[in-house]
């Protein structure tokens, strides 16, 4: 008989947990308080917290930290609860003098809370769009806290919208990018974060054919989904840390996958065979950054991102190849890196690709009041801007 995934997470006593741990290492004489056991009380409770157990909070991290964690993906039934709309400012989330407003979509595939960032000043309409997807057990305002994409709005004048995932979607906040209803045009989540999109588009003279998505980790493989499904929608596509499309159809193939398994794209019932993936991936240029030390979602994955793009854009094209071209650098906070860029025949940057020497599962140059942040850079959020604002104006939408 195959073991069942229950929608409830069994009740944890968190600082019973936490006490028996202490208690065990006192009494194999380790000394927690000082020596090389001192943060060992901090990495507890940490990991505690992240794997949601009720009754512990996570210790603060210290600036600059990196962490890597095993992604939790479960498979539940969703079920959406509602969010008040309400409107404040943003100076509390990362010091802007924009506003930040809260609202919620729904169709037929459930209802999700999103958050909009409308930038300072006045701002030439139509204006472009950065849809931002958080990654596991985070938040709209954890994301935007770490990324910093809200001050880059105010600096290029765009609209920044975060959709938020449902704990009773996903019991970590992950996106279900791995999940068939997930993966397809006008379903589940593709169907939702593209609506939210026209909403905010039609509500503040958005400019459609200027509508980009980046992601962290489930969020990144959630922002490929949608450059796959919804390319007439999605100008742009950035991915840090993710996964590519079709790559998995339940949840043992995304584990196999994020750690680096793969025997060709596993694509669900309904969608065409991974045989042939230049006839099913659609041209949408992207920008991937990848730490070769992450173990939480392997590089690899970067670099099948990478070839799922180049492929689909030459399939297009019919061109023999792109002008490719390599350099190395290293950013101002010590992070060294490789950047890649492959250029279409009129020069245009399609593709770009960013290893990140030594970097694990965090957001490129983030800010360390956000989770799942690498101060260290380069700047992912700056070059993602970057990137999207210099691509040729997308045709109509």
């Amino acid at each position: 008989m195959q073991p069942t995934f229950n929608a409830r997470a069994p009740t944890f006593n968190a600082d019973a947990i936490n006490n028996t741990i202490q208690r065990a290492l006192a009494s194999a004489g380790l000394d927690t308080s000082s020596g090389p056991m001192r943060n060992v009380t901090e990495t507890i409770q940490r990991a505690l917290a992240s794997a949601g157990l009720a009754g512990t909070e996570a210790a603060p991290m210290s600036p600059g930290s990196v962490i890597d964690v095993d992604a939790r993906v479960v498979d539940v039934d969703h079920t959406d609860g509602e969010a008040a709309p309400h409107r404040r400012p943003s100076t509390d989330e990362v010091g802007a003098p924009g506003s930040f407003e809260t609202h919620q979509f729904s169709n037929q595939a459930g209802a999700r809370a999103y958050k909009l960032y409308i930038p300072a000043g006045v701002c030439e309409a139509p204006r472009p769009v950065v849809v931002m997807l958080h990654g596991c057990t985070q938040s709209a305002d954890d994301f935007a806290a770490g990324t910093q994409m809200n001050r880059l709005a105010d600096e290029r004048g765009f609209l920044v919208v975060y959709p938020e995932q449902a704990a009773n979607a996903n019991l970590s906040k992950c996106w279900n990018w791995f999940k068939q209803q997930d993966q397809l045009r006008g379903t589940g989540e593709p169907s939702l974060i593209a609506g939210i999109v026209r909403e905010v588009a039609t509500r503040h003279d958005a400019d459609l054919c200027r509508v980009f998505v980046a992601g962290l980790s489930a969020g990144a493989a959630m922002a490929v989904v949608l450059g796959e499904t919804y390319p007439e929608l999605f100008a742009g596509v950035g991915v840090h840390s993710g996964l590519p499309y079709g790559s998995a159809h339940d949840i043992a193939s995304a584990m196999s996958v994020m750690k680096g398994g793969r025997s060709g794209l596993a694509r669900p019932k309904g969608m065409p065979s991974a045989a042939s993936p230049k006839n099913v991936v659609h041209p949408v240029p992207t920008i991937v950054f990848h730490g070769d030390r992450d173990h939480t979602v392997q590089q690899t994955n970067g670099s099948e991102i990478v070839k799922q793009a180049h492929d689909a854009h030459l399939a297009q094209a019919g061109e023999v190849t792109f002008a490719t071209s390599t350099q190395a650098g290293k950013a101002p906070g010590g992070r060294r890196y490789s950047r890649t860029v492959y250029s279409n025949g009129d020069g245009h940057a399609q593709i770009e690709s960013w290893v990140l020497q030594g970097a694990g599962h965090a957001w490129s140059g983030g800010d360390p009041r956000g989770s799942y942040t690498d101060h260290t850079g380069p700047d992912a959020s700056a070059e993602m801007v970057r990137f999207f604002l210099a691509l040729p104006r997308a045709g109509s939408a």
